[in-house]
C-alpha cells in the first residue's frame, strides 16, 4: 500500500521579517476596527460624524504607511548619517513646545499647525534609540568600554529631561529606559547595570516629590477602591470594563466603557474597551500576536548583519512590545496611570506613525541581513567551484589539461 506523502503546511510568510509585516496589519486592523467602536459614541456627543475619529485615525495610518514604505527600503546604516541633523531639529521642536507649545489637559506636548497637530516626544523615542545604537556599536565594534558616560547618552538625557517638564514622565521613562536596557545588550556588566537601576530609582523617587500627584497615582494602584471616585477612578473603570467583558465579551460595538465612564477609552485605555467587548479569546490572541512580534523581532536582531544592526533591531522591538507591555499593564491596573498608548490599537496620529516608521527601519535590518548573506552564500558556493574545477584541471594528463586550457 502506497504511503501518501501530505504536503506540509506553510506559513504565509517566508522570512522573520515578513512575518512582522503580517503582524502589523493584523494589529492595525484591530486598532481600527476598536478605534471606530470606541469613538463613535464621543464623536455623536460632539455633534460630529460617528466615523470622524476613525477618518483621522486612517489618515494617521495612510502617513505610516508612506513613512513605513521609505524606512523598509532606505539602508539603516543611513540614519546614522542624519542622525545628528535630525536628533538637532527634534531638541528643537521639543524646546519650542516647552515655549509655546499648547496646553492639553494641563500638560505642553503639541504643536498645533492649523488642523494638523503633532508631538515631538514621539519623535523623541525611535531617536534616542538609534542614537544608542550608533555610539554602543561604535564602541563595541572598536572594543572600547562599553558605559553611560558619552556626549551621546548626555543628549538622550536632555530629551528626557525636556520630555519630563512637559510634564510626561510615561514618555520620559521610555526614551532613556530603552536606551539604558540597549547598554545591558550591548555587554555593560551587571553589577553596573544594578548602579544603574539604583540611580533610576532614585530619580523617580525625586521626580514623585517635585511632582506629588504622581505619589498618588502609585498609591492609588496598589488601592484603586480607596479613592474610586477620585486618583483611582479610571483604574477602577477599566479594571471594571476588563471584567464586565468575561469570556465571549459583550459584542463588538456593545461595551458601556466607552459611555463617558472610562476617560481616555480610545487612547491610553483602548484596551479596556477592546477587552469589555471581545472577552478573553480575543484578548489571548492579541497578546499572542505582540509575543509574536516580540519572537521574530529578536531573531532579526540575532541574525543581524552587524552590531548597529543588532542593537538597532533589539532597540524596536523593546520600543513596540515593551509600550504594549506598559499599557496592558497600567489598563489592568498593576502599573500606575502614564501616557502610554498601546502600539497599533491606540488612537493617535504621530504615535502610530512613529511606530511604523520605526517598524520599517526593522524590515530593512532583516532584508538587509537576508540578502548579505545570500550574497556570502553565493560567493561561497561560487569559490568551490572555482576550485574545484582548478583541481579537476590539475588531475589531468598534461597534454590534456593544456588542451582544456586553450
Amino acid at each position: 500500500m502506497k504511503k501518501v506523502l501530505i504536503p506540509k503546511r506553510k506559513l504565509p510568510w517566508g522570512s522573520d521579517h515578513e512575518a512582522i509585516v503580517w503582524l502589523m496589519v493584523v494589529l492595525l486592523v484591530v486598532g481600527m476596527v476598536n478605534v471606530f467602536s470606541s469613538t463613535f459614541i464621543t464623536a455623536e456627543n460632539e455633534n460630529s460624524a460617528p466615523y470622524a475619529y476613525l477618518l483621522k485615525h486612517l489618515i494617521s495610518m495612510g502617513i505610516g504607511f508612506v513613512l513605513f514604505a521609505m524606512s523598509w527600503r532606505v539602508d539603516y546604516h543611513k540614519w546614522r548619517d542624519w542622525l545628528g541633523p535630525v536628533a538637532l531639529s527634534i531638541a528643537a521642536l521639543l524646546l519650542f513646545v516647552l515655549a509655546a507649545g499648547t496646553v492639553v489637559n494641563g500638560a505642553k506636548r503639541w504643536i498645533y499647525l492649523g488642523a494638523f497637530s503633532f508631538q515631538p516626544a514621539e519623535f523623541a523615542k525611535i531617536c534616542s534609540v538609534m542614537i544608542a545604537a550608533y555610539i554602543l556599536s561604535y564602541r563595541v565594534e572598536h572594543k572600547l568600554p562599553v558605559n553611560i558616560l558619552n556626549p551621546q547618552y548626555a543628549f538622550i538625557a536632555f530629551l528626557f529631561v525636556a520630555v519630563e517638564m512637559e510634564p510626561d514622565m510615561g514618555t520620559a521613562c521610555v526614551i532613556l529606559g530603552i536606551p539604558i536596557v540597549m547598554l545591558w545588550m550591548a555587554g555593560l556588566k551587571t553589577y553596573k547595570l544594578q548602579r544603574l537601576a539604583l540611580v533610576g530609582l532614585a530619580a523617580v523617587v525625586g521626580m514623585c516629590i517635585y511632582q506629588p500627584y504622581r505619589l498618588e497615582r502609585i498609591k492609588v494602584m496598589l488601592d484603586p477602591w480607596s479613592d474610586a471616585q477620585g486618583m483611582g477612578y479610571q483604574t477602577v473603570q477599566s479594571v471594571t470594563a476588563i471584567g464586565s467583558g468575561g469570556f465571549w465579551g459583550m459584542g463588538l460595538g456593545q461595551g458601556l466603557a466607552k459611555y463617558a465612564y472610562l476617560p481616555e477609552a480610545h487612547t491610553d485605555f483602548a484596551f479596556a474597551v477592546f477587552c469589555q467587548e471581545n472577552g478573553f479569546v480575543l484578548v489571548a490572541l492579541v497578546l499572542l500576536l505582540y509575543g509574536a512580534f516580540a519572537y521574530y523581532a529578536v531573531r532579526i536582531a540575532r541574525d543581524a548583519y552587524d552590531v548597529y544592526g543588532q542593537l538597532l533591531a533589539g532597540g524596536i522591538m523593546l520600543l513596540v512590545v515593551g509600550q504594549a507591555v506598559v499599557n496592558i499593564s497600567m489598563v489592568a491596573g498593576c502599573f500606575p496611570v502614564v501616557g502610554v498608548p498601546l502600539p497599533f490599537i491606540s488612537y493617535g496620529g504621530t504615535s502610530l506613525m512613529m511606530t511604523m516608521f520605526s517598524v520599517g527601519v526593522l524590515i530593512n535590518i532583516g532584508r538587509y541581513s537576508r540578502a548579505k548573506q545570500a550574497k556570502e552564500k553565493l560567493d561561497e558556493l561560487r569559490r568551490n567551484n572555482l576550485k574545484n574545477h582548478e583541481a579537476a584541471l590539475a588531475a589531468m594528463p598534461g597534454r590534456r589539461r593544456l588542451q582544456r586550457i586553450k
